[in-house]
């Protein structure tokens, strides 16, 4: 049972600024009343313009997290700079020497995160963060994303991934008015085959595709093909050889021809010659998602490939917890992934 959680701040310092504390409080409030004492990290509240200026105190912040007595690293929120810590936990194995048995969750921009610790050797667990989720500004968290994240809390893992019977539109107000407000909601579809066995096994690794596109291109960041190759972020193809390859599409919803070139980036890397298979998470607010379908299908071009689409993971509403690191079954026909205890 995790009784004692560090909220970090690894990337956007938003959770600092006071237009977000009516959704802190919410959360603190949802964390205390499982019993958690939930606290943020040193520099965690210094807000956007502090933590942008200083990867080395978010850097800091994740050693010490990691040095410390708590259970559970948290992300506060994704972002768009992450990569920008490595020279802080890997010029002298600073992340290597303090990384120690902890639970640690994030998506988006923590996909960067979740490859350094697996350069490091810790499996971590990809899908929710703290603002967007335990935040959540109706009268209680989404019924799907609770219940993962009440097993990850109360497990210490995750068993077993289902689909959600619905999803969500993306709320556009986080001002206090839309407190005890639920967003709009839709039927959904279930985990959908896009070609290949619908059964398939592997150790699942990835995360926002929009976040991997970093690694292999410069437009957003100057430096983040430099920084990657430097610290090979990107693990190496036989690192590869027969996991899953989780990938999904951030809130800025990637134009098809983006989206074209962000595929087209990792099969240069080929990555898809040695995957086991592929899980694509489901759009936010199922924006491009018949256009996503056709481009993967076309830039992998390997119809043997298992893909499998629809997974609610990532910056769609709701959201499970996928582990990293750990073995698992895709089984399209029963609806489920399970993974090994």
């Amino acid at each position: 049972m995790i009784k004692d959680i560090t909220i970090v701040s690894l990337s956007s310092g938003v959770v600092g600024e006071p237009f977000v504390q009516h959704e802190v409080r919410i959360g603190l409030r949802r964390l205390e009343a499982y019993g958690i004492h939930a606290h943020f990290s040193r520099h965690a509240l210094c807000g956007v313009s502090f933590l942008q200026a200083h990867p080395e105190k978010r850097a800091e912040d994740l050693l010490d997290a990691f040095q410390s007595d708590t259970d559970m690293i948290l992300c506060a929120i994704g972002g768009v700079d992450s990569y920008r810590m490595l020279p802080y936990l890997f010029d002298h194995d600073e992340l290597q020497r303090a990384v120690s048995k902890k639970v640690f969750l994030g998506f988006s921009d923590a996909t960067m995160i979740h490859l350094m610790l697996h350069k490091v050797g810790l499996d971590s667990f990809y899908g929710q963060a703290f603002l967007p989720d335990i935040c959540e500004l109706d009268n209680e968290m989404i019924p799907y994303t609770r219940q993962y994240f009440e097993e990850l809390v109360r497990t210490g893992t995750i068993s077993r991934i289902v689909p959600s019977d619905v999803w969500y539109e993306a709320r556009k107000d986080f001002s206090e008015s839309s407190i005890g407000k639920p967003m709009p909601q839709h039927a959904n579809q279930g985990f959908e085959v896009l070609q290949g066995s619908p059964v398939f096994r592997g150790k699942i690794l990835g995360g926002c595709i929009d976040t991997l596109f970093d690694i292999f291109n410069n437009e957003r960041h100057a430096d983040s093909v430099a920084m990657g190759g430097r610290y090979q972020l990107f693990p190496r193809l036989d690192d590869w050889k027969g996991k899953i390859l989780l990938l999904e599409t951030s809130e800025n919803q990637p134009v098809p021809a983006e989206y074209h070139r962000m595929v087209e980036a990792l099969k240069q890397t080929g990555v898809f010659r040695v995957v086991s298979g592929v899980l694509a998470g489901k759009p936010q607010d199922d924006t491009y998602a018949t256009e996503y379908k056709r481009i993967l299908k076309e830039v992998v071009n390997d119809p043997v490939l298992p893909i499998v689409t629809n997974i609610n993971v990532g910056h769609a509403s709701p959201r499970c917890i996928i582990p990293f690191g750990v073995d698992a079954v895709v089984d399209a026909d029963k609806q489920e992934i399970t993974f090994a205890g």
